[in-house]
């Protein structure tokens, strides 16, 4: 067992091409199983760019998920200060806690259950696509179409008028965004929370048939467990399907021969969308937990409390566990990503997720055939600046 010397490592942020991770990790890959680094605050930690490194350490119980202890890899004023995650807010949270409350829900993200969520699902995307038709060639595929689909899904699950979700949208983009000040999120979480402080109290008064609804007749949550119930499965679905939507058709359309493939045999997407999910990989900061106790892991010694962060991007990418990792291949049978986390905090929506982008991208190329953008690729902003990565907007065209 090895203790490492202080930390000079910071983690890389800076693409060369806006489908590849940022250009950094390729040499820490290639020379440490797992890398020690400075954490913006000083704090030593440590780097895993390797799968399978990253598969043990996620299902590893020395290492905590829970928020008190997480620090942010990149800078931010937005770091935690050390208070738990508030109730129901499950996802930051260790067992028991963390399955007390995921099993209340499980249910409602079940494979069968989000087939029976497909034609709303279908109905909602072919609704945006109304819009973006009307909205004629030259329209902004992220705002009529990517973000909207998976918020209007969750809104609808939940039972949030329609009218709060723009709204909710912006709080949510808000808390995502790296630059954002502290007075910036204070108003962003308190925007949130206004609006959950008046809706639920109203539904545990009139419980209606939706998620919340059965959430608030199984009698097992109390107001504030409701609240952070609902936070989360909103911040959880609003920007991370949206993003691999909209990241999703920017690299088919940047990559003509993949979306050829797909287009002579249709039967591909459900291997198009894992391909897509592991190429891409959008979770920008991947997924952290810190050491619950000093801890020998992959060959170095890990002291209690310091925070391990796990770049998925890089991951996903690691020659040991794909061929040609860095080629985007629709056809490829081999997924095994970690795209959508690993072990009991694997993402709750996963199943919800990929019907949305099969749904999604099936219905985009077969009614807008002749989809193309009206700039180059390399002039598509991207959100270098969130959480989670993909185009600040996406202007398309196609012929009437």
């Amino acid at each position: 067992m090895v203790d490492a010397p202080h930390p000079t490592v910071s983690m890389p942020t800076q693409r060369s091409c806006p489908f590849d991770p940022p250009d950094g990790y390729t040499p820490l890959r290639e020379q440490e199983r797992i890398t020690r680094m400075s954490y913006p605050d000083g704090s030593p930690g440590w780097l895993i760019t390797r799968h399978a490194e990253a598969k043990e350490l996620l299902t590893h119980k020395s290492f905590s998920a829970r928020q008190e202890g997480i620090i942010s890899p990149v800078p931010t004023e937005l770091q935690y200060d050390g208070r738990p995650a508030d109730p129901g807010a499950f996802a930051k949270t260790d067992d028991p806690i963390h399955s007390q409350y995921r099993k209340l829900v499980t249910g409602f993200f079940t494979v069968r259950r989000t087939r029976q969520l497909a034609p709303m699902i279908e109905r909602i995307v072919h609704e945006q696509l109304d819009d973006l038709e009307k909205a004629g060639p030259g329209a902004d595929l992220v705002e009529v179409f990517t973000e909207s689909v998976p918020s209007r899904v969750m809104c609808e699950m939940i039972g949030v008028p329609e009218s709060e979700r723009k709204t909710l949208q912006r709080h949510v983009e808000t808390l995502g965004r790296l630059s954002c000040t502290v007075p910036e999120a204070l108003a962003a979480v308190s925007g949130m929370s206004g609006f959950l402080s008046r809706f639920v109290p109203a539904r545990m008064d009139d419980p209606r048939d939706d998620l919340l609804g059965d959430l608030i007749r199984g009698g097992q949550l109390n107001e504030q467990e409701l609240m952070g119930m609902a936070a989360t499965l909103i911040t959880g679905a609003f920007d991370t399907t949206g993003n691999m939507l909209a990241m999703g058709v920017f690299t088919l359309l940047e990559h003509p021969d993949q979306l050829a493939k797909l287009r002579e045999d249709p039967e591909l997407m459900a291997g198009a969308v894992e391909e897509l999910l592991r190429f891409l990989t959008i979770s920008h900061l991947g997924a952290s937990r810190w050491a619950l106790e000093d801890v020998e892991f992959a060959g170095q010694a890990i002291k209690k409390g310091e925070v391990v962060t796990v770049a998925l991007p890089a991951v996903n990418r690691d020659p040991e566990r794909y061929n040609n990792p860095d080629q985007l291949d629709i056809g490829r049978t081999d997924h095994g990503h970690l795209a959508l986390g690993h072990g009991v905090h694997q993402c709750l929506g996963q199943h919800l997720a990929r019907t949305i982008l099969r749904v999604g991208y099936e219905a985009l190329f077969d009614r807008f055939p002749t989809l193309r953008l009206t700039v180059p690729g390399d002039e598509i902003p991207m959100r270098d600046d969130f959480v989670h990565y993909g185009p600040r907007s996406l202007p398309v065209t196609w012929d009437d």
